[in-house]
């Protein structure tokens, strides 16, 4: 086996072979990523998140919904270069715009995709969150580490 190390001390072996078993068995093996796969569990046993994929499933399966929803996205991109291209938009292709946005959200369907994305936006964002407080802080954050602004105890940002 042979090494070499840079200033990583990232370790090179000596056959694809060898490093692609020592990369599974890390992966395998690795108590970070037993929990991980216990959280992702837990989330999926979630009733609030069961909730969501039952809204996406729906969505993914009514083809109606679905192109309503494509369309207007279509629609909203070609407005959106229209307007970086320093062209004007008319008021019926704004009003046009307005009213297919309307009933995408009276769509009941529709609508509840796009809550149940926000929803699962929400439970990534809290997830990454508590992890990315943890690996900084080199401990499990509190309730007050977590707050929007705050960057942990020590900062000098925090009044005692």
């Amino acid at each position: 086996m042979a090494f070499v190390f840079d200033g990583l001390a990232h370790v090179v072996f000596a056959s694809e072979t060898q490093r692609k078993r020592f990369m599974e068995i890390t992966i395998e093996e690795s108590p970070v990523i037993r929990k991980t796969k216990e959280l992702c569990q837990t989330i999926l046993d979630e009733p609030g998140v069961r909730s969501i994929r039952q809204r996406i499933d729906a969505f993914m399966d009514d083809e109606k919904s679905r192109t309503q929803y494509e369309d207007l996205v279509a629609k909203g991109q070609t407005l959106q270069e229209k307007q970086q291209n320093a062209m004007q938009l008319t008021d019926g292709e704004i009003a046009e715009f307005e009213q297919q946005r309307e009933a995408l959200m009276n769509n009941p369907v529709a609508r509840g995709f796009l809550d149940a994305q926000e929803e699962l936006h929400q439970v990534q964002q809290s997830v990454h969150k508590y992890i990315k407080k943890t690996l900084e802080l080199g401990r499990m954050p509190a309730e007050e580490d977590l707050a929007e602004g705050s960057c942990g105890h020590g900062c000098g940002c925090h009044s005692h």
